[in-house]
């Protein structure tokens, strides 16, 4: 017997959240992103400055 026989689809309708616990829950999203967004920030800086220094000669 195979396990693909056994899956079920299953489609979400509706989410029933309170507004308070959904406030909470984004302002957490938030919070928790901003680490990400410094890490990014470093390694476009480090792109930039490697890319930068690379073709700044070419217009001379």
């Amino acid at each position: 017997m195979s396990v693909e026989n056994n899956k079920q689809d299953v489609t979400v309708v509706d989410i029933k959240m309170p507004f308070l616990s959904m406030v909470v829950f984004m302002v957490k999203f938030v919070i928790a992103s901003i680490p990400a967004f410094v890490i990014l920030s470093i390694i476009f800086g480090v792109l930039m400055m490697f890319f930068g220094g690379m073709f700044h000669g070419m217009g001379r």
